[in-house]
């Protein structure tokens, strides 16, 4: 019996790191047309931003050599990934990786699934220093890796 194909499996690092700079640079945008005083104006952002870092994370794994199916199995636990990723020569500012283990699994759910309670989040200034930091972090390591050549994310 065949098993079914999931989307992005045998996916390059580079094609990932590009799709997670896509999503970074419409974070960036979503950012920018937030609307004061209206916390939920937030919620496209901080979704987009978090998948974003979710894209980031899985392209170092496979840069490191972790497989596709061991990436799925993480789900969407950035906290799990962070971890790997630290276990694998990722080096994350203090304040990037205590964001990513402590809150931003419970982020994640918050912001897909309670558009009422945003207020309980971050600050949105923290998750996008942590979207930055993992985005220079990783695209340092791809630079110097050649399966993740082109596009340069922020």
């Amino acid at each position: 019996m065949d098993l079914p194909v999931y989307s992005g499996e045998g996916v390059a690092p580079a094609d990932v790191m590009r799709l997670a700079a896509e999503y970074h640079e419409a974070a960036e945008l979503l950012h920018k047309q937030r609307r004061k005083g209206e916390p939920i104006s937030l919620a496209p952002c901080r979704f987009v931003a978090l998948h974003a870092i979710e894209l980031y994370l899985n392209a170092f794994l496979l840069m490191k050599g972790v497989d596709h199916k061991a990436l799925r199995a993480l789900q969407h636990n950035l906290a799990d990934r962070a971890q790997r990723a630290q276990e694998t020569s990722l080096v994350l500012r203090q304040g990037t990786l205590s964001h990513l283990m402590d809150r931003s699994s419970r982020e994640y759910l918050i912001t897909r699934y309670s558009p009422e309670l945003p207020a309980t989040l971050p600050q949105l200034t923290r998750l996008m220093a942590t979207l930055k930091d993992l985005a220079t972090k990783v695209s340092a390591t791809a630079a110097n890796t050649k399966q993740t050549r082109g596009r340069q994310p922020f």
